[in-house]
C-alpha cells in the first residue's frame, strides 16, 4: 500500500503551507504529495490526473478538506466514487473523520459516508453560490454609484485635441487623426466620443 496526498489551491490564493502540514502530519511522504494550482472548477488537473495514474487498488490518499478536491459537488462525488469503488483506493479527508472509506466498509458504514460527502459537498457549492451572488450584487452596486472598475485609461496625448479638431472640421480622416496620435483606429475613434461627450461637451 502506497499513501498519498492532495493539495489543490486556486491562483488567488497561493498559500498551500496549511495543507502540506496536515499531510506531513498524517505521514505522506513530500515525494507522494500532489499540489496544483489550478480552478477546482473541474478535475482536468495535471498534478491531479497524474496522482489518478499512479493511484493503485489498496493505496490510501489523504486530501485536507472536501473542497480541495473540487467546487462542482456532482463531480466531487462521481470522483469520490470512481477513487474508492472503480480504483478500490481508500480516501481519508483529514477535517472530516467520517469522511474515511476506511471506517465502516460495511453496508451502513458506506451509506452514512454517501450521505455525509454529498451534504457536505452541497453545502459548499451553495456558500460558493452565495458568495457569487452577493459579489455581483455589490459590483452592480458600485457601478450605480459611479465606481469604474478595471485600469484607468491612459491619459490622450498632447496632440489629441488638434487632432480631433482637424478630424471634426472634415480636414483629416480618422486614420491619420489616429496616427498623429500614435493610437490604433478604434481606440482612437473611441476616445474622441468619450472626448465629445464627456469633456468637451460643447463640440458636439
Amino acid at each position: 500500500m502506497k499513501v498519498y496526498g492532495y493539495v489543490r489551491v486556486s491562483t488567488r490564493d497561493q498559500n498551500e503551507v496549511r495543507q502540506l502540514a496536515a499531510l506531513r502530519e498524517m505521514g505522506v511522504s513530500e515525494k507522494n504529495i500532489y499540489v496544483d494550482k489550478v480552478s477546482g472548477r473541474d478535475f482536468e488537473r495535471p498534478m491531479y490526473r497524474r496522482l489518478m495514474r499512479r493511484l493503485k487498488l489498496g493505496d490510501l490518499l489523504y486530501v485536507q478538506s472536501i473542497d480541495r478536491f473540487g467546487r462542482n459537488y456532482e463531480e466531487v462525488i462521481a470522483e469520490w466514487k470512481y477513487i474508492s469503488k472503480d480504483k478500490g483506493a481508500d480516501i481519508s479527508v483529514i477535517d472530516m473523520p467520517l469522511l474515511d472509506t476506511r471506517r465502516g466498509k460495511d453496508l451502513m458504514g458506506t451509506f452514512l459516508s454517501d450521505i455525509v460527502l454529498a451534504l457536505l459537498s452541497y453545502v459548499a457549492e451553495n456558500e460558493r453560490a452565495e458568495i457569487r451572488k452577493r459579489q455581483a450584487e455589490g459590483i452592480a452596486a458600485a457601478k450605480d454609484r459611479g465606481v469604474r472598475f478595471g485600469p484607468a485609461p491612459r491619459e490622450l496625448p498632447e496632440c489629441f485635441g488638434e487632432a480631433y479638431r482637424l478630424w471634426k472640421e472634415g480636414e483629416i480622416t480618422i486614420s491619420r487623426a489616429a496616427e498623429m496620435c500614435g493610437m490604433p483606429r478604434s481606440t482612437w475613434y473611441d476616445r474622441a466620443k468619450k472626448y465629445e461627450a464627456e469633456d468637451n461637451p460643447g463640440l458636439k
